[in-house]
């Protein structure tokens, strides 16, 4: 992933965040509920108010969901950017992420192609009985 904005000086609402990302408000706010966004609270703690730099991290929230990565692994690679040497730390973490992600697919996949010839074989057999009919 990579380096959140430290800006706080531009201010988004979360209907500005929901339309440029084409995400649902309800999903920001399960963000912000998961500490992956940490909006500032105006008007009597009712309207949030989103910096630069929330608005990076839901740019790397979003490509980490892409990623099939779950929130709880976003959180941990984003919440290490603030941290003393966060930035090496982040990308070694977020490679380690990636790794383990790519060996699941793999054994996904192998599971699937696996599943695939055993259909294969299933359509045929069923095939051949039906000529016999």
């Amino acid at each position: 992933m990579a380096r959140a904005s430290s800006s706080v000086s531009a201010q988004f609402t979360i209907r500005d965040l929901a339309e440029e990302f084409s995400v649902s408000t309800r999903t920001i706010r399960l963000y912000e509920d998961k500490g992956l966004l940490h909006p500032v609270r105006r008007g009597n703690g009712r309207v949030r108010a989103f910096s630069s730099a929330d608005k990076t991290r839901l740019r790397l929230t979003l490509r980490g969901k892409r990623l099939g990565f779950s929130l709880a692994e976003i959180k941990s690679i984003l919440d290490l950017y603030d941290r003393p040497g966060g930035t090496k730390a982040q990308l070694e973490k977020f490679l380690s992420t990636l790794a383990a992600h790519r060996r699941e697919l793999h054994t996904k996949l192998h599971d699937i192609e696996l599943q695939l010839k055993e259909i294969t074989a299933h359509e045929k057999q069923c095939q051949k009985l039906l000529r016999t009919l």
